[in-house]
C-alpha cells in the first residue's frame, strides 16, 4: 500500500467508519463529471438533514480523489449509495432515487439498528409520559390527563399521541369547543394519523349526547319498542357518553344484528368510532371485534 493509499485509508476511517459507529451513515460515491451524481446530491443533503436527529449523516467520497477507497468498494458506476453501519454497508441505497423512497428505506433501517439518534431519546423520555396519561384518562381524570399531555407537547410539539390525548381530555372535561379548534389546526400531513382519527372519533361521539346524560327516557322508549332503532342508536350514545361502554356496544350490535344497513350502517359506524376512540390495540377492542366479525360474516 503506498503512502497516498494509506493517507486516503485514514481519512475514509475518520470521515466515514468512526461517525458510523454510533450513527447511520449515507454513503455517497460521486465525481464533479457525473451529472446524475448532482442530480441526486440535493436529496441526499436533504433527507439527511431531515433525520440528522435521527442519527443520519451523510459522507461523500470523490471516487476521482479517493480512487483506492472506490476500488475498495468495487465502485463500477456512479452515483453509487450505501447506508454504512459500524464500519460496513448495511443497505444499498442506490434504487432510492427520490426522497420518498430515500425516506421509507432509511425509516426500515433505522428500526432495524440501535441508533440513539436525539429524536430516538426523546421518543424513550416521552414514551412512558404518554403512557401515564392514558391511564389518568381512563382513571377519569381528564384534568391531570390534560396537564400531563400538555407538558409532552411542550417536549414534542408534533407527537401525534400527545395530542390526540390532549383532545380527548378535553373531550372528557366537556370543553368539545375546544377541541374542535385544536383539531381544526392540525397540519394535514398528520391529520390522517391514526392517533388524530382516535382524537376525532372521541370528539364525533362527544357530540352525539352530553356528558352523565339520562339514559332513563331513552331506555324507556328502547323498552317500549325494541324495533325503534333510532331511539336505541340514541340510548347507545349517552352510554358511551356516560362511559359505560359495554351497554353500549350491546345495543349497537342488536341495531346491526337486527339490520347492519340501518341508516347507511349508522350504528356500524358508531362501533367503530367506539373502537377508535378505545384504542384499537386494546383487548376489549379485539374481543368486540370477533364479536362483530361473527355477526357480519358468521
Amino acid at each position: 500500500m503506498t503512502e497516498d493509499q494509506k493517507a486516503e485509508v485514514e481519512k475514509f476511517r475518520k470521515d466515514v467508519v468512526e461517525p458510523s459507529m454510533t450513527q447511520l451513515v449515507i454513503l455517497d460515491f460521486w465525481a464533479e463529471w457525473c451529472g446524475p451524481c448532482k442530480q441526486l446530491t440535493p436529496i441526499l443533503e436533504k433527507v439527511a438533514a431531515d433525520y440528522a436527529d435521527k442519527g443520519v449523516v451523510l459522507k461523500k467520497v470523490n471516487v476521482e480523489e479517493d480512487k483506492f477507497i472506490a476500488a475498495q468498494f468495487q465502485i463500477q458506476s456512479i452515483p453509487t449509495v450505501y447506508a454504512m453501519y459500524q464500519g460496513k454497508p448495511v443497505a444499498d441505497l442506490g434504487p432510492a432515487r427520490t426522497e420518498t423512497a430515500l425516506k421509507q428505506a432509511l425509516d426500515q433501517i433505522l428500526t432495524q439498528i440501535p441508533i440513539e439518534g436525539e429524536a430516538q431519546q426523546k421518543q424513550a423520555e416521552i414514551e412512558p409520559l404518554i403512557e401515564m396519561g392514558e391511564n389518568v384518562l381512563a382513571e377519569g381524570d381528564a384534568e391531570r390527563a390534560l396537564n400531563i399531555f400538555g407538558q409532552i407537547m411542550e417536549m414534542a410539539p408534533t407527537e401525534t399521541k400527545a395530542i390526540s390525548g390532549f383532545v380527548r381530555a378535553l373531550v372528557a372535561m366537556g370543553k368539545t369547543e375546544d377541541a374542535r379548534e385544536m383539531l381544526a389546526q392540525i397540519p394535514e400531513e398528520v391529520a390522517t394519523d391514526p392517533e388524530i382519527q382516535r382524537a376525532q372519533s372521541a370528539l364525533d361521539l362527544a357530540g352525539d349526547a352530553a356528558a352523565k346524560e339520562d339514559t332513563g327516557p331513552l331506555q324507556a322508549k328502547v323498552d317500549a319498542d325494541p324495533g325503534d332503532h333510532e331511539a336505541r342508536l340514541a340510548l347507545a350514545g349517552a352510554l358511551i357518553a356516560n362511559g359505560d361502554r359495554d351497554a353500549a356496544a350491546d345495543h349497537l350490535f342488536h341495531i346491526i344484528e337486527a339490520d347492519r344497513d340501518w341508516n347507511e350502517g349508522a350504528a356500524r359506524q358508531k362501533l367503530l368510532q367506539l373502537f377508535e376512540v378505545t384504542g384499537l390495540e386494546d383487548p376489549w377492542v379485539a374481543q368486540q371485534r370477533r364479536r362483530l366479525s361473527a355477526i357480519l360474516f358468521g
